[in-house]
């Protein structure tokens, strides 16, 4: 973790939404969509991924499935009680029903994802009171980075001619 990042290191969760950016800075130099997830169990990560989608070629290899997936593996439970999840981008469809089914009871996520997302923005899947478990959700951490690194790889992108 770099020291000198400002202040925001004493709030509560960006010491974890730093170290997702970390993951999502990954994501940007491998070539896919810069997004980063941790999950954290008593103060320390028991799953960390960026999104793969493109290396592995299985379009659910999403940053948030992947660390769910490690998280599980961690703690030998599918139930992943008392952690909280760390995005920098807010969880589509299957990751929201992902952290649903695996119990999660806290996300906190940086910046919103207008076309996608389904903690606020599309749907509310993780707050939907006809499912069997619902995730408090915590949205703006550290929004501006978070932001930043996708709109600099959509322009990248674009810049080089590509979807």
């Amino acid at each position: 973790m770099d020291l000198d990042r400002p202040d925001q290191l004493l709030q509560p969760h960006a010491r974890w939404m730093y170290a997702a950016l970390d993951l999502a800075q990954q994501a940007f130099l491998e070539g896919e969509v810069p997004v980063g997830a941790v999950i954290v169990h008593e103060e320390r990560i028991i799953g960390a991924a960026y999104n793969q989608r493109e290396q592995l070629k299985d379009p659910t290899a999403h940053a948030e499935m992947v660390a769910i997936t490690q998280a599980a593996e961690a703690l030998g439970s599918w139930r992943l009680l008392d952690c909280t999840l760390y995005c920098t981008l807010e969880p589509c469809p299957m990751c929201a029903g992902a952290i649903v089914q695996a119990r999660i009871p806290t996300v906190v996520y940086g910046t919103t994802d207008l076309k996608a997302g389904a903690c606020h923005s599309l749907y509310q899947i993780t707050s939907d009171p006809r499912l069997n478990h619902r995730a408090t959700v915590l949205a703006g951490v550290l929004q501006e980075e978070c932001r930043g690194i996708l709109q600099e790889f959509f322009a990248q992108q674009r810049a080089l001619g590509k979807k």
